[in-house]
């Protein structure tokens, strides 16, 4: 990924992911997850991670729960969402 994508900062609605990052070692039942992101931070040497309240990332949102509706593995890394996942409706 990172040799197409020069975003190096990431957002997420979940605070226990930063603080995870942030303090591995207060998260120690997750070490093996950890350091694999500790692996992929390297490739990115600005990387950033910061919160954004679910409120305000209503596409995201949207993607995510289609995406769990799915039942099924569902695998997609790109820049912009397919045309076959539904849009939220725009408020």
């Amino acid at each position: 990924m990172s040799q197409h994508i020069s975003c190096q900062n990431f957002g997420t609605d979940c605070k226990d992911i930063i603080s995870m990052i942030k303090d591995p070692r207060a998260w120690s039942s997750f070490s093996t997850e950890l350091s694999e992101v500790a692996a992929i931070q390297g490739c990115f040497p600005n990387f950033k991670i910061f919160h954004v309240p679910r409120a305000h990332n209503k596409t995201a949102d949207a993607l995510a729960k289609t995406a769990r509706a799915f039942h099924r593995n569902l695998v997609f890394v790109g820049c912009s969402i397919p045309v076959w996942i539904p849009r939220p409706p725009l408020v």
